[in-house]
């Protein structure tokens, strides 16, 4: 079975690039270390694909190589915070139709593929720099969660857990910046990334 993970600085985690078995120092590696020895009759390939800085559409225009053509059986997609983050940092407009028509093909080109789709919801937590960025994220998040809830296998609301959680606890013990987890964080996102592909393990 291989399992191919795409996304944004938050997938990618500092992998090596120039290597195919480098899973980063995310929660792609803490998860790599959780599921494989559960299954250990298993052949399990997983392959991390995330490029630090993407958005949404970054992952449109390279889904068929860096995923398509890899014929992987799941795709796991962490991606939006970007789309949000830089029209602060940069001032880049977020279309929010031409948003959610990138969201709509990429989810589409993966089922076409005959590839289960876990998709892992963006979060924002309340760092100070951050609660100006909120409003915004709302608007992002309703159009992920209208498009994704319907068209994949899969949706993981971690902006509600995360945000959840950080409500009795320091939201700095799961995001320092209030958008890079730290390993506490990593740990949560892996485990329920783990609980939704294990329903679509061969």
């Amino acid at each position: 079975m291989k399992i191919v993970f795409f996304g944004d600085s938050i997938t990618d985690c500092e992998r090596d690039r120039g290597d195919d078995k480098s899973l980063g120092n995310g929660f792609v590696k803490i998860l790599a270390d959780k599921l494989l020895p559960v299954y250990p009759d298993t052949d399990i390939e997983l392959i991390n694909k995330g490029v630090a800085g993407n958005e949404v559409c970054d992952l449109l225009a390279r889904v068929q190589s860096d995923v398509i053509n890899l014929n992987p059986d799941v795709a796991v997609i962490l991606i939006g915070i970007n789309n949000t983050i830089h029209k602060f940092k940069y001032g880049k407009e977020l279309n929010l139709n031409q948003f959610e028509y990138d969201l709509t093909e990429l989810i589409k080109k993966l089922k076409e593929a005959g590839i289960v789709v876990v998709f892992l919801q963006p979060f924002l937590l309340p760092a100070p720099d951050k609660l100006r960025m909120r409003k915004l994220f709302n608007e992002e998040l309703k159009v992920i969660d209208r498009v994704a809830v319907e068209l994949a296998d899969e949706f993981v609301a971690l902006d509600e857990m995360l945000n959840g959680v950080a409500a009795s606890i320091p939201y700095t013990e799961y995001s320092e910046d209030g958008v890079h987890p730290t390993h506490r964080g990593s740990r949560l996102i892996a485990d329920k990334a783990i609980k939704a592909i294990r329903r679509h393990l061969l």
